[in-house]
């Protein structure tokens, strides 16, 4: 594609504070004239900065911004072709509807007749006329929300930038909202870039959909690829309902989870590869249970441990009969205790590959069968000691499951914070953030909450060292 079909790209942009931390990590995007660009994501991920950076209220620290092809990095709000509109709608209370939405022309002292003339197509836009004169305070959430829009429009900007602008509104009104934006969007026929953590509204809005988590995007798609086809752990959990599993790629078509081998249509992972797999609730086939045959299609069978209605369908809890935990949505019921069988068809698992194998971290060999690495000292075995040079630089590698955690952070050689939580059907994946600032992941079967604080020790003979053959940048085992 050409430069010139862009009319946003945003290259290599990080933006980091005073504290030394980063809001946005070498992020890249680029927008084409006319899309509904959605940038989706949890509190404190970036999106916010990120749509500040394009608007000019933030300065970029790396990287540029280009605006139709004209580097805007360094260009004050005012004289980018872009209009905000705010969450908290930023009215003007001693102003009426009129006033507030000719405000930006008045400033450029346009003709009047113009100025009304724009003011009553604006408001006839987003559904307003006949409110010309009335008082902003008097009017609804979402009737002030159209006001801002209607604000922002009428100067004809070639960008649009949205900023969680329907999250005051109650539900119902949220939701006819959304509808309006999208015929707003068609009608105006200009880019909108819009900033939200509800998933249904990035899905229900976009023509794409920008996931990002803690600074960086994780995948740019359709909101059908970002759903049907997520590319990790964190997309999969983050958009929608899933059931993750750890998995073997047994070969091209086959993989291995909860202890069985599935058909699939995924190919290029190799053969007996370590890999993730997402499938969705609605996505598994339940029934009451079959007798196993030779040529049954049921591949699970288990008992319900919970029924919720959701008021379109019923959300269940599996427990499969090989102690694995399964979230099932179906229009019928059944009940707890019910012994039922489980299908699922090789189009609806998605295999992903894995993020990582185990926790890696860079060390340094120390004196009295000692390594150094995440800023503390660890004891390791003294027959893995002797094999390497007091001082030598190794790589230090740590499975998941080898990393326990106290209850009281002072019973810990490290301390840390549950920083996320993903449930793999009969095992928690944790990451833990030290105080330190560093990741650690952990796999176990106790239950932690988000935000709790924890210790953290790892005993001296799950700790595996490597060392590295510069010239050949090959690893040694120890």
């Amino acid at each position: 594609m050409q430069k010139s079909d862009y009319i946003i790209e945003v290259n290599h942009v990080s933006k980091q504070f005073e504290d030394g931390k980063f809001a946005l990590d070498d992020v890249s995007l680029t927008v084409k004239k006319g899309e509904f660009v959605t940038i989706l994501g949890p509190s404190g991920c970036g999106k916010t900065t990120l749509l500040r950076c394009i608007a000019g209220f933030q300065v970029a620290s790396k990287g540029d911004i280009l605006l139709n092809g004209e580097d805007v990095t360094q260009m004050p709000p005012h004289q980018r072709d872009v209009n905000t509109v705010f969450q908290k709608y930023a009215l003007f209370p001693h102003l009426n509807v009129y006033d507030n939405v000719a405000f930006g022309l008045k400033l450029k002292k346009t003709d009047k007749k113009v100025i009304e003339k724009k003011v009553k197509h604006a408001l006839k836009t987003v559904g307003m006329t006949d409110y010309e004169y009335r008082d902003v305070s008097s009017l609804s959430g979402g009737q002030q929300q159209r006001v801002a829009i209607a604000r922002a429009i009428i100067n004809e900007p070639e960008v649009l930038l949205l900023d969680e602008p329907l999250a005051a509104l109650d539900l119902k009104m949220r939701k006819d909202m959304q509808m309006e934006l999208r015929e707003m969007h068609k009608k105006l026929g200009i880019t909108f870039i819009y900033v939200t953590h509800d998933q249904e509204e990035a899905l229900t809005l976009s023509d794409r959909v920008v996931v990002m988590r803690e600074g960086k995007i994780q995948q740019v798609g359709t909101p059908t690829d970002v759903y049907n086809e997520p590319q990790n752990c964190f997309v999969a959990d983050f958009i929608g309902e899933s059931n993750i599993l750890d998995a073997t790629m047994i070969k091209d078509g086959v993989v291995n989870f909860c202890d069985k081998d599935f058909e699939c249509v995924d190919k290029g992972f190799g053969e007996d590869t370590e890999v993730d797999v997402v499938v969705r609730p609605e996505d598994i086939y339940i029934s009451e249970k079959r007798e196993v045959k030779g040529d049954s299609p049921w591949q699970l069978h288990g008992e319900v441990k919970s029924c919720i209605f959701k008021g379109v369908h019923y959300e269940m809890t599996v427990l499969t009969e090989n102690g694995y935990e399964l979230m099932i949505q179906d229009y019928h019921a059944f009940e707890v205790g019910s012994q039922v069988s489980l299908l699922i068809k090789p189009e609806d698992i998605q295999v992903m590959k894995k993020e990582r194998l185990c926790n890696t971290f860079e060390g340094e060999v120390l004196e009295n069968n000692r390594v150094l690495f995440l800023d503390e000292e660890w004891d390791i075995p003294e027959r893995v000691a002797d094999r390497f040079e007091v001082g030598e630089k190794v790589e230090v590698e740590v499975d998941f499951n080898r990393v326990n955690l106290q209850d009281d952070e002072e019973d810990g050689i490290l301390c840390g914070e549950v920083h996320f939580i993903l449930y793999k059907g009969d095992h928690y994946h944790l990451t833990i953030r030290t105080d330190e600032g560093d990741d650690i992941y952990v796999d176990t079967n106790d239950v932690w909450d988000d935000g709790d604080r924890v210790g953290i020790r790892i005993a001296p003979s799950y700790i595996r060292l490597y060392k590295t053959n510069q010239e050949q940048g090959v690893r040694i085992q120890d």
